[in-house]
């Protein structure tokens, strides 16, 4: 959703503050425009009426414009995040104008009648927020722009609230997976690509709020100036050879943040570039079947993340999601990862220790963007003194701790260089400086001051001192006064006449007569009270006055130093920040890999799929939960065919756990490649470097799609974009058409990816007739979910196995579901008919199905229990007889 631009009233006649409000709105016509008076922030004319709808407050009126009264909401600028946030996520814009001035500072400048100064500071959007109060502590927000040139395209992003940059080459086809990876909150799309079907398809499927740009802005040539101004260098060299695709998508990312922005710079690192060789391919309706980062239904309880995630911090909370996004194809890259995860796993008292201490550390990354967008304060550069000191804290805990015969690996060893803060002069004052010179307490805001401790600067302690001792320096005053006069008076305060002395009318008297009339001179008249100033009093009122802005004026000029101070060593601030990270997810991953008796994938470049005693990550947890075993399971694909099959047909009854095999041999893959552990005996995995699922039901009614057609499209693209690396797994393709046409397509891809995609597939499947193509194919086996029929009940035993299922057992699922028992029953018949005379589709309809639905189980015979009571003696029955024939009896139904 979308503000969409509406023509203003005539800004002609308008008064001074409302042709502020014109001039702001002209500039962001697309946005709700917060506009700042006084302790609200206000919304006029159309802008008023859609956030007093969206935000369920009171539509009101203000004065007149053009002969009609002005609609106006307000939201009060102490609380204006949580009403921000519910804008953003209803899709809206907000331009954010602000009071650049005070009141008394604009009377100063311009007189009485002067207008305080307003302009918008910033226009928030799904993907620019950087409050703590708008964002997600352990998810990214991430801004994504797309471009498309010569043939080629690059997916850009940036983590506003962490300054983090990314830049992907992918292929058009490859839009959609490369955004699902991201997970973007916001994506910038130059206008003539929605014209572009694959591009309009792939935006869809990403989620998040689209922005149109206008095509001008995706130009390489203004790109490149862009991007040069946003990161204040003369050549983009050093950032590596870029595309024209690639720098026109950075390029739209800078004009959006520095129209967004306001101007303001924000500390961003370096573009860290990759293309689809470097990491595993999922697409949308893989990534979302499989339940990777969120259920089906969007929740984060129930994925895969969620069953490792053991991180302690926010900012590793945020890599580990990141690192299973988008696993790696590089087995080197995938051992370096699982080298620190080992490392962790064998050093236990380490690992705890280093985990205790991690916990309190702060979100250094987003505090750092925040201060370099000026939008941070006291105790964000207090979560950089904090985090700092942490990591200084992390060091010493491996040096004390170290094993002198053990050296941890590279992972490990890179993360601890970059958090010794000595290595660098710069941030190594910057730390001490704040170690100093921040005060324990710190305030939100910086115009509450108190932030800064006292013997940082001598001339704040003094205003301070005048500041802070003023109580006791009035109350000296007062008693000289009264001892001098004799008059009982008070010294007291308020906002109009500052300090003043006062007292009863009666005992006003001498101190408006000769000789105290001299030092006491009369300021006010009330009904019971006099008030009178003297020259010592006005001289010491103006010197407290001006030492309280005085000291707040020098703890500002103190913030604004160390935040210059921040930015300018933002690079290693950020370093340490990923450090810290990276520590976090390597313990994490060890100490879920202890939980659950996980253990080291091998990744080579082969074509293997090995498998021992397996278990699914997400089920087996929701199984311990309740107190049960999860069943292990073997599987073996063998991509080359030397030896093995590559193509597994999996048969087994409904609820037997075929779906479950299917995707937990899927999320093995995507674990391994992702830098964690497996919960397997053992796994060998060549790298996949495309991974398919085709599991689930749904439809896209939208686009008038079916759920049978869009198990056909997802089978399609699996069909014309699996390669002899990638991994596949189908669920019960055909099953959404007639019995004939559905195994004749299961058939048809079952071959096709046998003979031309030539990927590692497991195939499940009801059509037991494709059990034959074990024998009629090179290189497929069949594998069955095992269970076994006891009493007339169905027992699911978990185990996959070679061979086919010899049966479906659809009644008997149909039983456990709570189908009624005549329909089971006569399911039974017809099940038992269809069997005895082997008939197929074609002769179905001499049977009449349907004819008896409605009606009582009688009127389709005598069923077995009733035969066996038709033959007992009752009345000659002994007890022990009818007890036995009793259990005959219920074993029969």
């Amino acid at each position: 959703m979308n503000v969409q631009a509406t023509p203003l009233p005539d800004a002609a006649g308008a008064t001074p503050v409302m042709a502020q409000y014109f001039e702001a709105k002209a500039r962001q016509p697309d946005a709700l425009v917060f506009f700042r008076m006084g302790d609200f922030y206000e919304l006029f004319f159309e802008d008023a009426e859609k956030a007093a709808a969206a935000l369920g407050i009171t539509l009101t009126a203000r004065g007149n414009h053009a002969g009609a009264p002005i609609p106006m909401a307000g939201v009060p600028a102490h609380a204006m995040e949580a009403y921000l946030a519910k804008l953003i996520r209803a899709g809206f814009k907000v331009a954010v104008c602000d009071q650049l001035e005070d009141p008394a500072e604009a009377k100063r400048r311009g007189g009485s009648k002067a207008v305080v100064r307003r302009e918008v500071t910033r226009v928030v959007t799904p993907g620019t927020l950087t409050e703590d109060g708008l964002l997600d502590a352990r998810g990214a927000n991430r801004l994504a722009a797309v471009s498309v040139r010569a043939g080629g395209a690059a997916v850009a992003s940036v983590e506003l609230s962490t300054g983090e940059v990314e830049c992907l080459a992918v292929t058009v086809a490859g839009l959609a997976s490369a955004l699902a990876a991201l997970g973007p909150s916001e994506v910038l799309v130059p206008d003539r690509l929605f014209a572009d079907e694959q591009v309009s398809a792939a935006l869809k499927q990403a989620g998040g709020f689209v922005q149109p740009m206008p095509s001008a802005l995706a130009e390489p040539g203004a790109s490149e100036a862009r991007l040069k101004r946003l990161y204040g260098v003369e050549t983009l060299d050093g950032f590596g050879t870029l595309s024209g695709a690639e720098v026109s998508a950075l390029g739209l990312i800078a004009a959006h943040l520095e129209t967004t922005q306001a101007g303001k710079l924000p500390a961003l690192s370096a573009p860290r570039r990759a293309g689809e060789s470097d990491v595993m391919v999922i697409d949308p309706a893989t990534r979302a079947g499989l339940e990777i980062e969120k259920t089906t239904a969007g929740a984060r309880d129930g994925s895969l993340l969620a069953a490792i995630d053991r991180t302690v911090t926010a900012p590793g909370a945020r890599l580990l999601a990141s690192r299973l996004a988008r696993p790696l194809l590089n087995p080197t890259a995938i051992d370096a990862r699982l080298d620190s995860v080992a490392w962790f796993v064998g050093h236990r008292a380490q690992r705890e220790r280093l985990r205790e201490t991690l916990k309190g550390l702060p979100d250094m990354a987003r505090a750092l963007s925040r201060l370099a967008l000026g939008r941070g304060g006291p105790r964000d550069l207090g979560a950089l003194r904090d985090g700092l000191a942490a990591g200084a804290t992390v060091r010493r805990l491996f040096q004390e701790t170290a094993d002198p015969l053990v050296r941890p690996p590279a992972e490990i060893l890179d993360a601890l260089e970059a958090l010794d803060v000595d290595r660098d002069e710069g941030l190594s004052t910057f730390r001490e400086h704040l170690a100093t010179g921040l005060g324990a307490d710190l305030p939100a805001l910086t115009r509450d001051g108190g932030f800064v401790a006292e013997g940082v600067r001598l001339e704040l302690d003094q205003a301070r001192a005048l500041r802070d001792d003023s109580r006791r320096v009035i109350a000296a005053l007062e008693s000289r006064l009264a001892a001098d006069s004799g008059v009982a008076l008070k010294i007291r305060h308020n906002a109009v006449l500052g300090y003043f002395v006062e007292c009863t009318a009666k005992a006003a008297e001498p101190l408006m007569t000769p000789p105290l009339n001299a030092t006491f001179i009369h300021r006010q008249t009330l009904a019971n009270q006099v008030r009178f100033t003297t020259v010592e009093l006005a001289e010491l009122d103006a010197k407290i006055a001006q030492a309280a802005s005085r000291a707040l004026a020098i703890e500002l000029d103190t913030f604004e130093a160390w935040r210059d101070a921040a930015t300018g060593v933002a690079a290693q601030i950020q370093a340490a920040a990923l450090a810290a990270a990276t520590l976090d997810v390597g313990s994490a991953l060890a100490e879920w890999a202890d939980d659950v008796g996980a253990t080291r994938p091998t990744l080579d470049r082969s074509t293997a799929f090995e498998a021992e005693a397996a278990r699914h990550p997400v089920v087996e947890a929701a199984v311990r939960r309740a107190g049960d075993a999860f069943t292990p399971n073997d599987c073996r694909l063998d991509g080359a065919g030397v030896g093995g099959a590559r193509l597994s047909i999996v048969t087994g009854p409904n609820m037997a756990g075929k779906s479950t095999f299917l995707r937990q041999n899927a999320l093995l893959a995507v674990l391994a490649q992702a830098g964690c552990f497996v919960p397997a005996k053992r796994l060998r995995l060549g790298v996949v470097d495309r991974l398919f699922s085709r599991v689930g039901a749904g439809d896209d009614l939208a686009r008038g799609r079916s759920t049978f057609m869009m198990e056909m499209v997802e089978t399609a693209a699996i069909l014309s974009q699996a390669t002899p690396r990638s991994l596949v797994i189908l669920d019960e393709i055909g099953r959404g058409t007639a019995t004939y046409d559905g195994l004749a397509i299961a058939w048809a891809c079952a071959e096709a990816l046998h003979e031309t995609n030539r990927s590692r597939a497991l195939f499940a499947t009801h059509y037991h007739e494709l059990a034959v193509l074990e024998g009629r194919l090179a290189y497929v086996s069949n594998l069955s979910l095992k269970a076994k029929e006891w009493n007339g009940d169905l027992i699911f035993l978990h185990e996959a196995g070679p061979g086919p299922a010899d049966r479906s057992y659809g009644v008997q699922v149909a039983k456990l579901a709570g189908v009624p028992a005549p329909v089971v029953a006569r399911a039974r018949q017809v099940l038992e008919r269809l069997e005895k005379e082997a008939a197929g589709p074609a002769n179905l309809d001499d049977l009449p199905l349907f004819a008896a639905v409605a009606e009582p189980e009688a009127t389709f015979g005598p069923s077995k229990v009733e035969e066996a009571l038709a033959v007992l003696d009752v009345d000659g029955m002994s007890p022990r007889e009818a007890m036995d024939a009793l259990y005959r009896l219920k074993g029969l139904m």
